[in-house]
């Protein structure tokens, strides 16, 4: 049984589907109820190790748990929710993991504990997170360690850091990239030069259906899909599939759109409202964030190349009438 926690959300609903195809046995466990498998989800929130006892049956050591919860977003209120979630989350799991006899545990992190990170930092960089998001993945990893560790030689753990996750149905940065351009309102901020590291869900779902063969030890794996673009190479190549004029024409100067996202940071303290451009977002959208990945020596190959998922992407959400289709919400 595969039983994974945080499993009704974008990447965790893809993974079912993948695993259904498979006749992979599994279950949902999460504080929202999967829109698409139902009949296969136990609402318990991570944050309750009772609920989670009482969610996840007694199985033997070939049961796997698939952490997928997390607090992820940049604007998240109040900090704690990320320590409740993300940390002590993977507390109550390996403490459940304990009780039913689970052997191998798979957590979804993120390159977001390397923080800004050298251009192609792999799994030996260094650990530097700049925000509580990055922060405590990180915290939460060296817990599922100290679980590995008591019983090393019966113990799987696999962690997974993707960069950005994007893919249909998602509502997350990459999705608000191309609605800009989609729209003809988009306005580049910085010179375009650097360039992005991107993991489509589908590759992402596979991946970790690849890591179920893993034998016992820790396995630490980058996750991200080649080749990487330049931002003015990105936009160009979108607006081509899209029938709209190449040329970037509208560009501000990076220095004048981290002044208006303080601006933002500024004003939505003031009248406590949350908006889309923040001096973190704009940080991001201009700073480099490749990275290499050990993944290529596992076997794995992704099912879809990543112009091909770009592709799909855009023909799903821009050309497409998927509007009374469910969406995802991330970043």
């Amino acid at each position: 049984m595969i039983n994974i926690i945080g499993g009704s959300g974008f990447v965790g609903t893809r993974l079912c589907s993948l695993l259904k195809s498979h006749d992979l046995s599994f279950m949902i466990f999460d504080k929202v109820l999967s829109q698409k498998f139902s009949d296969e989800t136990f609402v318990a929130d991570v944050r309750s190790v009772d609920a989670l006892n009482l969610a996840i049956a007694d199985e033997y050591a070939e049961s796997t748990i698939v952490n997928l919860a997390a607090e992820h977003r940049d604007d998240v209120t109040p900090l704690s929710l990320y320590h409740d979630v993300n940390v002590q989350g993977a507390i109550n799991i390996c403490h459940v993991a304990r009780n039913k006899k689970v052997q191998r545990i798979i957590f979804t992190s993120t390159v977001a504990v390397y923080g800004f990170a050298p251009m192609n930092t792999d799994e030996s960089g260094e650990i530097a997170p700049f925000n509580e998001y990055g922060k405590t993945k990180f915290e939460a990893e060296t817990i599922f360690k100290a679980w590995q560790q008591e019983e090393p030689n019966k113990r799987t753990l696999t962690i997974i850091r993707p960069t950005v996750i994007f893919g249909e149905q998602n509502r997350g940065n990459v999705y608000n990239l191309l609605k800009q351009i989609a729209s003809s309102n988009f306005l580049m901020v910085g010179n375009g030069l650097n360039r992005k590291s991107l993991a489509y869900v589908g590759n992402v779902a596979a991946f970790i259906c690849f890591s179920l063969s893993f034998k016992p030890g820790i396995h630490i794996y980058n996750y991200v899909d080649k080749p990487d673009f330049t931002m003015n190479d990105l936009i160009i190549w979108v607006k081509g599939l899209l029938g709209k004029p190449e040329k970037i024409r509208l560009r501000l100067p990076y220095s004048l759109g981290l002044m208006i996202g303080s601006s933002f940071d500024l004003l939505g303290k003031v009248v406590h409202r949350k908006f889309p451009i923040s001096s973190i977002r704009v940080k991001k959208f201009c700073a480099n964030s490749v990275y290499s990945s050990a993944v290529n020596f596992t076997g794995f190959v992704p099912p879809i190349p990543l112009k091909e998922a770009i592709e799909k992407t855009i023909e799903y959400e821009f050309m497409q009438d998927n509007q009374n289709n469910q969406i995802f919400f991330s970043e």
